[in-house]
């Protein structure tokens, strides 16, 4: 091709030349080692740096290509088809006569081969290689030193707890949905773990339970996070260096190993996100083939782990966002293809929907109906939930039973608030410290079962016991004038003006008098919401309120958590505004008169759909009332790009075996520098190319893969990371990691083309080959040796404190803030 190339230039500018020695003639191009650049096998090295081309167009398949996110054939996959491949012309003696142009495209045409079946074989057989060797040295970081510690670690507390739960079939309330426990409780199951280690506190020793098993599950699914990273930088670039480094960045980052090696909802959360990214890229690749079995495939498995991230943590929204972002991209330009019909165009849009939208749910509800199903008995959840949830559980003290239905006077009962996770009317002994409201009995709301729950309801103006058998039952009428007397303690449910203890303009409630005698303050008048006076109140289906006679408040719940002297239970206040909301409405859960005839409540029992609307209330609920306890660790989003401060898995003493969840700070501090230099370096090219500037070919086909590739990568670290800025729940460090994943994808996109262009910029191709080969592998090798360092992070410390300058870690400790 520079050959016939060469005739041409020489024929136009004379017709015959003098003899000249070799090396010095018109072909002596054609003998020089000169750069490839695949695609554009018409361009050479001088015709960039001289800038004398203009912006080649691009035909209109490739555009269409482009559109849809794929890989523009103008950049080289790797040190098989890289364009730094140094090639040798091949010329015969130049002829001194003018060259005709169909006689020049027959050598141009015979100097573009395509590569042989061999070597294409070669490739792909290459690609594979690295990829079985990338997930070997994946799986044999993660499962080293698997068992150690053997002892319960962080969170290990919970997760391993509900694996147990779901084991016993015992219910349970958390505030994340079920998939990854269930998987965790499967994985235990499977591997022989019979469900009976308590999981009390971490440092809690294992002994002869059988850990191993739901560890192994958690470390399998993280070892995958490497080869889908790999899979799909390789796609988005189609370049094996950048896919080599992506997953020596993630293989080697102390943190994300660390997350892997426990009983976490990481790891699986971390695995449905990246499938989900892999799917939706190779789904991409397939738009040339619409409604063929590779894009029916990927667009099915993309749904499938949609509604897997989804099922682990709500935080799965944020791959749900990126997806429909880049379907509705899709869409639109397949919108604006005229060469499509409506009808095509329609059949695009219900795949998508059928895909994307009705199979997720699909499998998101099929969770929680194998969820409410494997649950079936009462346990510490139940008092999260409404009465008539309570009621489906077996154990539950209202399942299959039967009550009074209509309350009446000397009842012993339980008061349960309707807002979700707020609990049941609570009163015990403790009093209210010095300096909040007067020094009287405490009263709050408990989210579970206990007898200092139950309350009995009198008249006011009485002592006498309803319960006598020679005295009449007298039901509760709404409007009645009442007194509700706590059963353990006998004080009587009671305001007053002092203030509230937490929340200002309300009035506290307290537990006041002596064996039920007390004062006006003590006098409630009870009233059914949208009833009319007389009629009488029914258990768990009247919807009351309980206003205080003397200053006119509402007795309700702020939902506000007290601190230690109040037990961190919940506050209960009494609000003088009369606005009806959930904090201020109870109903009348459990009911105990033995003068009066029971009634079954399995008519009580809610529907499917009920069910699942309200556990998903009691979730996000719980989500939103995660708040700090005192002196409990805690990080803030702005602290973890920067790899500010770890987080103790175990052990804080020097002779506790130690392990500190900490980023590898080589690999964390290049993302944050790669992410910097991508968006000067992405604006750059935008607005170059928005003016309309004419970049050279391979500058072209490199600044494409930034732009598009690096693009969506750069939109799913903003999106899992951003987020967590709005968020009032309290914020600990593993939550960056899946925004960790996308940042260090794009750093290995953002070298891997840093290096290309520096070494295109160079006029000599040996050297341009080397500063490729010499920078990645700078970068390769750093980072192994960067976790080489601090490996001991992640497989465990014992011995002085890093702060100690006999410590081993000494000199590691960069910032004073990273305590380990």
């Amino acid at each position: 091709m520079l050959c016939a190339t060469s005739r041409l230039l020489a024929a136009r500018t004379a017709t015959a030349l003098p003899a000249q020695p070799r090396g010095r003639g018109p072909g002596a191009r054609c003998r020089r080692r000169e750069l490839h650049f695949p695609g554009h096998p018409e361009l050479d090295l001088d015709d960039f740096l001289t800038g004398r081309l203009a912006r080649p167009s691009v035909p209109v398949g490739r555009r269409a290509i482009l559109r849809r996110g794929r890989m523009p054939p103008a950049v080289g996959g790797g040190p098989a088809r890289s364009e730094l491949r140094p090639r040798r012309g091949r010329c015969g003696p130049q002829t001194a006569r003018v060259v005709g142009p169909d006689e020049t495209a027959k050598p141009a045409a015979r100097s573009r081969k395509r590569p042989g079946w061999g070597s294409r074989h070669f490739e792909a057989a290459g690609r594979w290689a690295l990829l079985a060797l990338v997930t070997l040295l994946s799986f044999a970081t993660r499962f080293h030193r698997l068992d150690e510690p053997p002892h319960v670690c962080w969170d290990e507390t919970h997760f391993g707890k509900m694996g147990s739960y779901y084991i016993n079939r015992t219910f349970f309330f958390d505030v994340h949905p079920p998939l990854g426990k269930m998987l965790i409780g499967l994985a235990g199951y499977l591997s022989g773990y019979d469900g009976t280690f308590l999981f009390q506190k971490p440092g809690d020793k294992y002994e002869h339970h059988n850990y191993m098993g739901m560890r192994g599950f958690c470390a399998f699914l993280g070892s995958l996070l490497v080869p889908f990273a790999y899979l799909i930088v390789l796609e988005l670039s189609n370049s094996l260096p950048a896919a080599l480094l992506t997953a020596a960045l993630l293989t080697f980052d102390t943190g994300c190993l660390t997350l892997s090696q426990y009983i976490l909802l990481d790891p699986i959360l971390m695995f449905f996100i990246m499938a989900a990214m892999l799917s939706m890229v190779k789904h991409n690749s397939c738009a040339n083939r619409p409604f063929s079995a590779p894009w029916w495939f990927w667009l099915s498995l993309t749904g499938i782990n949609l509604a897997g991230a989804l099922g682990v943590k709500f935080v799965g929204l944020f791959i749900i966002l990126q997806v429909g972002w880049n379907t509705i991209s899709d869409l639109w330009h397949l919108f604006g293809d005229l060469s499509l019909s409506v009808v095509t165009v329609g059949k695009h849009l219900t795949a998508r929907i059928l895909c994307l939208i009705v199979l997720p749910l699909t499998l998101y509800t099929a969770t929680y109906a194998v969820h409410f199903m494997v649950l079936n008995k009462s346990g510490p959840g139940d008092g999260f939930f409404s009465s008539a949830f309570q009621a489906r559980l077996s154990g539950n003290n209202l399942h299959n039973a039967s009550i009074p239905e209509h309350l009446a006077y000397g009842s012993v009962i339980t008061v349960k608030n309707l807002r979700m996770a707020i609990g049941y009317l609570h009163s015990h002994r403790h009093l209210y410290p010095e300096g909040i409201g007067a020094r009287q009995q405490q009263v709050t709301t408990y989210l579970h079962k206990d007898y200092n729950n139950l309350w009995i309801i009198k008249k006011h103006n009485t002592n006498a016991d309803p319960l006598d058998p020679s005295l009449p039952v007298e039901f509760v009428r709404h409007g009645d004038i009442i007194r509700l007397e706590h059963k353990e303690t006998s004080r009587n449910l009671h305001s007053h003006y002092h203030e509230a203890p937490l929340t200002r303009k309300h009035y506290q409630v307290t537990g006041y008098g002596i064996n039920g005698t007390g004062d006006s303050n003590d006098f409630w008048r009870i009233e059914v919401v949208n009833r009319k006076f007389g009629n009488r109140i029914k258990v768990l289906r009247s919807r009351i309120r309980l206003i205080h006679l003397v200053t006119g408040c509402v007795l309700g719940s702020s939902g506000k958590v007290l601190p230690k002297w109040g037990w961190e239970q919940l506050e209960v206040t009494c609000t003088p505004y009369l606005k009806e909301t959930l904090n201020s409405i109870w109903n009348v859960e459990d009911h105990i008169n033995p003068k009066l005839p029971n009634i079954s409540l399995d008519v009580l029992q809610p529907s499917f759909p009920e069910v699942l609307l309200e556990s998903h209330m009691v979730m996000i609920r719980g989500n939103n009332g995660l708040k700090p306890k005192d002196n409990e660790f805690t990080s803030k989003p702005w602290h973890w790009p920067v790899n500010y401060q770890g987080l103790r898995f175990s052990g804080i003493n020097d002779t506790d075996f130690r392990v500190y969840l900490l980023g590898n700070p080589v690999v964390w501090w290049l993302n944050l520098l790669s992410i910097a230099l991508y968006l000067l370096l992405g604006s750059i090219i935008a607005v170059a190319v928005q003016r309309g500037a004419h970049l050279p070919a391979e500058v072209e086909g490199l600044s494409q893969v930034l732009l598009r590739g690096g693009g969506q990568l750069l939109l799913g670290w903003i999106l899992h990371y951003f987020p967590f800025f709005l968020m009032g729940r309290i914020l600990y460090f593993h939550h960056y990691f899946p925004a960790m994943l996308f940042s260090s994808m794009l750093t290995g996109i953002l070298w891997d083309t840093l290096l290309r262009l520096w070494a295109w910029s160079l006029a000599s191709s040996s050297l341009a080959r080397g500063l490729y080969v010499v920078g990645n592998l700078s970068l390769l090798l750093g980072t192994a040796y960067s976790f080489y360092l601090f490996h001991p992070l992640a497989y465990g410390m014992v011995g002085p404190l890093a702060q100690d300058p006999r410590s081993p870690m000494a000199g590691l400790r960069w910032l004073e803030s990273w305590d380990f």
